[in-house]
């Protein structure tokens, strides 16, 4: 079985090739430490916006930078499986800075996507992106769907904090 976990690298030459049979690319980035249903809406949405959506991960040792020593929950090649096997997801990498304006520099993509929580002006990558004549969107923020929040709710369910 092909895995859609990928390179930078790997990732550009297939771009090359998708921009070259016509397609459009998306990207979008996070930290996606438990997967829950914000991210699956968001990646749909993402979706919705090209032909084939990258999604680039932070590797653990940049969220826990991030987010903290308690972060991430899940492992980097833990949180990249589970992306890969849904069916919107149509490729996977990781990333070791903080933000993912290299990443999106090498790959280029037609679209960048963000949640709602990051306002359009303020989305690492979208210099680059919209100079390059591609799109940049901000995908509505779904409240109450949040890593932290499902942590906070097992502890409270669980262990009575």
């Amino acid at each position: 079985m092909k895995t859609k976990v990928k390179t930078q690298e790997e990732l550009q030459e297939i771009i090359a090739d998708l921009h070259t049979a016509g397609k459009k690319v998306a990207f979008t980035n996070g930290c996606f430490d438990i997967i829950h249903t914000g991210h699956v809406r968001y990646l749909k949405v993402a979706r919705g916006y090209a032909d084939v959506l990258i999604v680039a991960v932070n590797s653990d040792e940049s969220v826990r930078r991030i987010k903290g020593e308690k972060r991430p929950i899940m492992s980097q090649a833990e949180r990249a499986e589970v992306l890969g096997a849904l069916s919107v997801v149509d490729y996977v990498t990781v990333f070791e800075e903080d933000d993912p304006h290299r990443v999106i520099t090498e790959l280029l993509p037609d679209v960048l996507v963000k949640g709602g929580d990051w306002d359009v002006d303020h989305i690492v990558g979208r210099d680059v992106v919209e100079e390059n004549g591609g799109k940049v969107y901000s995908v509505p923020y779904i409240e109450g769907a949040s890593t932290t929040g499902i942590v906070e709710r097992i502890l409270e369910r669980y262990c009575g904090k």
